[in-house]
């Protein structure tokens, strides 16, 4: 047991107490206590969602030989213990690579302006309308397609540049769990040359 309990803490990062806990629950699977720690400090931070963030860090980011992109992007907390976490840091710094990288234009799906979102389905509605498919069908492919846009435009919805099927909202919950505080992202900027 002491060594999952090791694999479990180095895995996730989570309290030893809720590896424990985890171990005993699942004995013979350590995906499944993986799962369960996950979901565990996503629960806690759903908790912690309400509470004010009024500190954290700015990371500034600028990528290529040239210095050919730039980011900044603003990570919010509620106390100077977590902004100088290494782990708090090092998030806001993985941040600025995924910014820089895949090009998100907001922080969440609530940032998105509604006139956006109608330009979009309009656009799609237009291009499927030529299909000479049934109405309903093509509400469900523009619902789709919206999805998918989603996934590319909001940086919370997108999938990190270098872990498979882990998308950053998640990687904020499990944070945000593991430290015991709000953790929230408040803007970005992002410039290319």
């Amino acid at each position: 047991m002491a060594s999952s309990l090791v694999e479990l803490r180095k895995l996730t990062g989570a309290p030893i107490s809720l590896c424990k806990e985890a171990a005993e629950k699942f004995p013979d699977s350590i995906d499944k206590a993986v799962e369960y720690i996950q979901s565990k400090l996503r629960e806690k931070a759903g908790k912690l969602g309400t509470r004010e963030t009024k500190v954290g860090i700015i990371e500034v980011y600028s990528h290529g030989t040239a210095k050919n992109i730039g980011v900044m992007v603003e990570v919010l907390c509620q106390t100077d213990f977590v902004a100088g976490n290494k782990e708090f840091r090092d998030f806001a710094h993985d941040l600025a690579l995924q910014i820089a990288s895949m090009r998100p234009l907001y922080v969440g799906v609530e940032d998105i302006p509604e006139e956006e979102i109608e330009k979009q389905k309009e656009l799609w509605r237009d291009e499927l309308s030529k299909s000479g498919k049934p109405a309903e069908i093509i509400d469900k492919i523009i619902e789709g397609k919206l999805q998918k846009w989603i996934e590319q435009v909001c940086l919370l919805e997108q999938e990190h540049y270098a872990k498979e099927g882990v998308k950053i909202k998640d990687i904020l919950a499990q944070l945000s769990g593991k430290l015991g505080e709000n953790i929230k992202i408040s803007r970005f900027v992002r410039w290319e040359i």
